[in-house]
């Protein structure tokens, strides 16, 4: 029933990110490991809605089903769409584009009409672009930072530490030369698609950035960028009220 409190759950590749909601009021959010819960159960009530945006492991999503089951609740796992509202997902198979991807994309649309590029930094990278007419032009999926470096790792004859290493101009170490090559490379897959998307659209085009990375990338991009943390949960929020509502 609309109004009742609900959990909203991100089950990203690496982090869980959760919002409460009540009366269309945010009650709490947050965000971490897979086996720290401690934070957002305090919120739950016997059988309250539980909606979740899945991309990850079929183990984890079983951890959380269990959780939720000793409340009495039963998740509602959302899927992507070939329509919302005024956006459009013109995907060759609508299902097969990323639930957090296309929730990301819903609330883009609700914060801007604009021609939007939205950035999501995670274990992998995502950039979609959305034109201002409400069409998902389509995006890249490219490796995060992490995912990357831990690439070159396995690849290669490196021995280095993963999270090591600065980013320099010219490198002169490889710790250095791993971090600034993965940046390098985000920072270039967003300014190409931000490129595009401006000549595709004839003008000005808005980036959101999104994501447990975000804030790393965030000082590289040398574009009008907004951070946005809680993209994908605002899209659920927006997804799930309305789906209430009915």
């Amino acid at each position: 029933m609309m109004g009742d409190r609900r959990l909203l759950l991100d089950a990203g590749n690496t982090r869980l990110k959760w919002a409460v909601v009540d009366k269309g009021q945010w009650l709490a959010h947050g965000g971490g490991g897979y086996d720290d819960s401690q934070e957002w159960l305090p919120f739950l009530q016997n059988g309250m809605s539980c909606y979740v945006a899945s991309v990850v492991r079929t183990q984890h999503e079983r951890r959380l089903e269990e959780l939720l089951a000793s409340y009495a609740i039963v998740p509602v796992w959302l899927s992507s769409e070939a329509q919302f509202a005024d956006l459009r997902n013109t995907y060759v198979d609508p299902k097969q584009l990323g639930v957090d991807r296309w929730m990301a994309l819903i609330a883009a649309r609700q914060r801007t009409q604009s021609s939007t590029l939205v950035v999501s930094v995670g274990t992998a990278m995502t950039v979609d672009a959305v034109s201002a007419d409400g069409t998902f032009l389509g995006g890249l999926i490219v490796p995060g930072m992490h995912m990357a470096a831990q690439a070159l790792l396995q690849g290669t004859a490196l021995v280095i530490h993963v999270d090591g290493g600065d980013l320099q101009t010219f490198p002169q170490s490889t710790a250095d030369a791993v971090r600034s090559g993965s940046i390098a490379a985000l920072k270039g897959a967003v300014r190409i698609q931000y490129e595009y998307l401006k000549q595709a659209t004839g003008g000005y085009s808005h980036c959101l950035l999104t994501g447990g990375d975000a804030a790393y990338l965030l000082p590289h991009l040398d574009m009008p960028v907004e951070l946005a943390p809680l993209l994908i949960l605002e899209g659920m929020e927006r997804v799930t009220r309305e789906s209430e509502s009915v």
